[in-house]
């Protein structure tokens, strides 16, 4: 069981980096066959980063329900957009199949936003929690001082 953090912690970001947020949605419960596949092709991708850190990504949060979401933390827009080329990844094959496959049905959606965030561009807290989300990646330290409040975290940069 993830250690539980009891002091009001917050993550600081020394340097930019990218939050990346990716999903699929299912629009047809009983096309299994049509969303299964998408569905599988994340965990493929997921173990791919994790084995090669050199790509950039860092950490993750997902969440799942009829739209499942990954929230991604990556170094740079530009390893992320190089992985999402890389003839040898796991993520061009699941991409070509289901754009083959989205023009057979509608069952399943797939969306992405990607967000690059300066140094000092962002801010978080957390209570009561393991180490979660940006605070897996950034430098976890307690929310005191300036750092109390999100209109303090946000006006330093330290």
């Amino acid at each position: 069981m993830a250690t539980i953090n009891t002091e009001r912690m917050t993550a600081t970001a020394n340097e930019p980096f990218v939050l990346f947020l990716i999903g699929m949605r299912i629009n047809n419960w009983l096309a299994i066959h049509r969303w299964l596949p998408v569905f599988l092709a994340m965990p493929k991708m997921l173990t791919e980063l994790h084995i090669n850190r050199d790509l950039g990504f860092k950490s993750y949060e997902m969440w799942f329900s009829r739209t499942v979401i990954l929230v991604q933390y990556w170094e740079s827009a530009e390893k992320l957009i190089e992985y999402s080329r890389a003839k040898d990844s796991e993520h061009l094959p699941a991409w070509k199949a289901f754009n083959a496959a989205a023009r057979k049905s509608d069952a399943v959606g797939i969306w992405h936003e990607t967000y690059v965030i300066d140094k000092g561009k962002s801010e978080n807290v957390y209570v009561n929690m393991p180490k979660f989300g940006y605070g897996k990646v950034g430098d976890l330290v307690p929310a005191t001082g300036l750092k109390n409040t999100a209109a303090g975290r946000l006006s330093t940069t330290a």
